[in-house]
């Protein structure tokens, strides 16, 4: 009795969430995977790639997403909600965290808002700050904003019965970025490392490596701590 009774509340707290990472080789799909791997007991979570994969539930998170998802995929949840590394309505659009960085910022904002026709404009549901030091490379750049995305999950699941969003301040001229692409890593042999060294902490190694050219040759570069 006592077990059927804990399998009906199971049951009770289970909810079909989608989360959408489009790319495969994205770095925040191993965080995420172990963040579904832990709610599987109470939840019903699974990956998607394509929007179209996206049935239905309670909640579907967009999370690296590079589509914009139509009203029809929107109405087959309670919510359909975008983590985005910005202080939206400030850097809207790719990759917000790495271009903060490049500009000298250390304070971080990640917010939770819902999705919207007009990319990254949807009412506010939470906002977090985090400091990342200007000496930290990528893998502790990332691990931090990985992080960020979880904490901001488990928030939209303890509170989304009671969340009373907030649209974003109109009193504040939305910014956008554009999307990185790889001559974006690209280092120079005629300027400094000091001036280039937020470049060289932010890129990808995989997707995105730093590079400069020379000599009619295309170099790749690796960088890491080498502390005394």
């Amino acid at each position: 009795m006592v077990k059927a009774l804990k399998n009906f509340l199971v049951i009770l707290m289970t909810k079909n969430i989608t989360i959408i990472i489009s790319s495969a080789d994205h770095p925040i799909n191993p965080w995420v995977q172990s963040w579904v791997d832990k709610k599987a007991a109470e939840q019903n979570v699974k990956i998607a790639r394509e929007v179209d994969e996206a049935t239905g539930g309670s909640i579907c998170f967009l999370l690296a997403c590079s589509d914009i998802i139509p009203t029809h995929i929107i109405d087959r949840y309670d919510h359909v909600l975008v983590v985005h590394a910005s202080d939206v309505p400030e850097g809207r659009g790719w990759s917000p965290h790495i271009w903060n960085i490049i500009e000298g910022k250390e304070d971080i904002v990640v917010s939770l808002i819902e999705a919207s026709k007009q990319v990254d404009s949807g009412d506010v549901w939470k906002k977090y700050h985090y400091q990342i030091p200007r000496h930290f490379l990528y893998e502790e750049i990332i691990a931090i904003v990985n992080q960020a995305h979880l904490d901001l999950m488990d928030f939209a699941l303890e509170n989304h019965k009671t969340v009373q969003p907030v649209p974003q301040d109109r009193n504040v001229t939305p910014t956008y970025f554009p999307k990185r692409s790889p001559r974006d890593s690209e280092i120079f042999a005629d300027k400094s490392i000091e001036e280039q060294f937020d470049i060289l902490r932010v890129s990808d190694e995989i997707r995105f490596p730093a590079f400069f050219r020379l000599r009619g040759k295309r170099f790749k570069i690796t960088i890491e701590k080498y502390d005394e």
